[in-house]
């Protein structure tokens, strides 16, 4: 007898909770469920909703405040998190006009925000390090190029313009490569001149 009696509060219950989700044949039946309840079943579910709702508030009140959940939700423990995900879940199943503006901005926070896999890969004035460690480095290899070139001897005979002259010179003399070399006619011709 008890079994069946904890049954129908159990059906009477989910239907008091969300009485426009049910189809119009389980209404009925949850009316004819209410009005079929003896004094002594009413006395037992008035026991167990009122235990059920105390531990429903003692399960909301241990909840941390929704309302500034951005600033809160670092210091919270993966326990505490996942409580209030699991809160914001339920109200969501709810018509979105009876929530408060601060449960709208947590669950879309909670669902949308930027922590766990959202989080940014570089914090606030990584740019800044960024450019100055590039800046860094480019000046140190610039400091290192000029500090080569100047501990560098000078630059070797072959390489100035008179001796690079002379040896066209001596290319046109021997008619070293006639087509397109020093010794070619007109625009082709080519000279080893490099040094300015």
């Amino acid at each position: 007898m008890l079994t069946n009696a904890a049954n129908r509060l159990v059906i009477l219950q989910r239907a008091v909770q969300t009485p426009n989700l049910l189809p119009a044949s389980q209404k009925l039946a949850v009316l004819r469920l209410r009005w079929s309840f003896k004094a002594e079943n009413r006395s037992l579910a008035t026991v167990a909703v009122s235990a059920d709702q105390s531990a429903a508030t003692s399960r909301t009140s241990s909840l941390p405040s929704i309302s500034n959940i951005e600033a809160a939700w670092k210091e919270m423990s993966p326990q505490e998190q996942e409580a209030i995900f699991h809160h914001l879940e339920g109200l969501q199943k709810k018509d979105w006009t009876q929530l408060s503006l601060d449960e709208k901005k947590a669950s879309y926070w909670v669902s949308f925000g930027p922590h766990g896999p959202r989080e940014p890969l570089h914090a606030p004035g990584s740019g800044i390090k960024l450019l100055l460690g590039i800046t860094g480095c480019v000046s140190a290899a610039i400091a290192l190029f000029v500090l080569i070139r100047s501990a560098s001897p000078d630059l070797p005979r072959t390489m100035t313009k008179e001796w690079q002259e002379a040896a066209t010179e001596r290319a046109i003399e021997q008619k070293m490569d006639p087509f397109t070399g020093a010794s070619a006619q007109g625009e082709k011709a080519k000279t080893f001149v490099q040094s300015k």
